[in-house]
């Protein structure tokens, strides 16, 4: 491989991040919350809110710019995660929800689209049931399909998945790894596979948008199907890549959420 190659093939493994990002934090119901923002609010366009996946969120930041190029876009992590405080016990998906949900109503926002990638579907999905300032949820690369509801099926569906993923993932993950250590990795991941993400979706009355990466084996797209057909306002999209599709395809997911904000703003 030449030295111009190996800058391809750098580049491509390091998306662009945001080139500055407004954080604030807020003292929540179960804990401190960080959120980073971009971009600015637009007449008549939702902002979007993201939700962390499981214990990782700056991967999220390629995809939050994306979004920042349209509306205001805000990044939240979740109590004993990323730059989040401690949490005064360890959580599972219900009280994660209800952190989102708390942060949605403290801060001075109009509705907005919610969304969840990974492990954050399950938690996006839990806060936004009946929470007045959700328009739609988004569920990309949502967890955890039946076939992976088990410690050892979901890591061997998850290395089988890091083969497809880009080289530049894991060193981004490390760091928010080693600060959310292994005791709480494993709770985190049990306490999701205790959570049926069906259980939430179909509670949902505001328009949902499933996204699934065609070449994602943690979640199959089946199954990823099965959950648009759910709630009474339902939709699948393919997008290109795995189950980590945003970290170098922010566009995959930007355009389709673009039109679904576009579409919740059109509607009374």
């Amino acid at each position: 491989m030449t030295r111009r190659d190996d800058a391809a093939a750098g580049s491509r493994a390091f998306p662009e991040f945001p080139a500055r990002t407004v954080v604030a934090y807020h003292d929540g119901v179960l804990g401190r919350m960080r959120s980073r923002s971009v971009g600015a609010p637009r007449p008549g366009v939702p902002e979007v809110v993201l939700v962390q996946g499981l214990a990782v969120a700056d991967y999220l930041l390629p995809g939050l710019a994306a979004f920042g190029r349209w509306t205001r876009a805000h990044l939240v992590e979740l109590p004993g995660f990323g730059g989040s405080g401690e949490p005064p016990h360890e959580l599972d998906v219900p009280e994660f929800g209800r952190c989102v949900a708390d942060w949605l109503t403290a801060r001075d926002l109009d509705r907005v689209v919610l969304a969840g990638h990974s492990s954050g579907t399950q938690v996006a999905a839990r806060a936004a049931v009946d929470h007045p300032k959700v328009a739609a949820v988004v569920l990309a690369s949502p967890t955890v399909d039946p076939v992976a509801r088990g410690r050892l099926r979901l890591l061997a569906r998850w290395r089988l998945d890091s083969r497809r993923e880009p080289a530049g993932l894991g060193p981004s993950h490390r760091p928010e790894w080693k600060r959310a250590g292994a005791k709480r990795l494993l709770h985190t991941v049990g306490a999701h596979l205790k959570e049926p993400l069906e259980a939430s979706v179909r509670r949902l009355a505001v328009p949902v948008l499933v996204l699934h990466g065609r070449e994602d084996v943690i979640g199959t797209r089946r199954w990823a199907r099965r959950l648009a057909a759910l709630p009474p306002d339902g939709r699948f999209a393919d997008v290109p890549g795995a189950h980590t599709f945003p970290w170098l395809d922010p566009e995959a997911w930007s355009e389709p959420v673009r039109r679904l904000a576009e579409e919740v703003a059109s509607r009374p």
